[in-house]
C-alpha cells in the first residue's frame, strides 16, 4: 500500500482525524521516506546490470504456462534484456509468477525491478516470500548477486520486517536474515 503524502496527512488533520491514527499516518509517511532512500541504494547496486542469456520476465511467463520451446523463444523476443529500469509495473503485476522460474542471471536482471515496485507502494504481490520463503525452491538463484547486491535485498528485508503489512511473514524473514541474507563481510 502507498504510504499517505504530507498533504494528505494535513487533510486528516482538517478533517478532524484522531491523534493516533496521524500518528499512524505519519509513521506510515517516514516509512515511505525510507523507502525510497532504500530504491536509490538498489538501483546503485543494481546499476548496468544486463539480462544476457538469463530468462527473460515474459519467457518466464511461458515457461510458468508451460508454452513450448517456440512459443517461449517468441516470449523472449519481447523481452526487455539492456536496462530493468525499462520494465513496466503492469509487466511486474502480470508477470509476477516469473519470479519462480528465473535462472540466476534472471533474477539478478528482475530483481531490482521487482524490489523498487514492491517498496513504492506498486506490487501487490509483495517479496517476503521470493526472498525469504522461497529459498527452499533454489538459493542458486540467487547466487550472481554481487556484496552490494546482496545487502540492498538485505536492507530491504529488514525495512519489511517490522512492516504491519508483513506480519505474517515476520518469522520467515528473521530466519532468512539469519540464515541466508547473512550480513557480507
Amino acid at each position: 500500500m502507498k504510504p499517505p503524502t504530507l498533504a494528505e496527512i494535513e487533510e486528516m488533520k482538517r478533517n478532524g482525524y484522531e491523534a493516533e491514527t496521524l500518528a499512524k499516518a505519519r509513521a506510515a509517511y517516514e516509512r515511505g521516506q525510507e523507502a525510497l532512500e532504500l530504491c536509490a541504494v538498489i538501483e546503485a547496486a543494481f546499476a548496468g546490470v544486463r539480462l544476457d542469456g538469463g530468462v527473460g520476465l515474459y519467457e518466464g511467463q511461458g515457461l510458468d504456462d508451460y508454452e513450448d520451446e517456440a512459443a517461449c523463444a517468441a516470449l523472449r523476443a519481447e523481452d526487455e534484456k539492456e536496462d530493468w529500469r525499462n520494465i513496466t509495473t503492469e509487466a511486474l503485476i502480470r508477470c509476477n509468477s516469473s519470479l519462480s522460474f528465473f535462472d540466476a542471471e534472471g533474477m539478478r536482471f528482475h530483481l531490482p525491478a521487482f524490489l523498487i515496485c514492491d517498496l513504492k507502494g506498486e506490487y501487490g504481490f509483495g517479496m517476503a516470500f521470493c526472498l525469504a520463503e522461497g529459498l527452499v525452491y533454489g538459493e542458486e538463484r540467487f547466487s550472481l548477486l554481487s556484496r552490494d547486491q546482496r545487502i540492498a535485498v538485505r536492507l530491504f528485508l529488514l525495512h519489511i520486517l517490522d512492516d504491519p503489512d508483513h506480519e505474517f511473514d515476520r518469522p520467515h524473514i528473521v530466519r532468512a536474515l539469519d540464515e541466508y541474507w547473512v550480513q557480507p563481510e
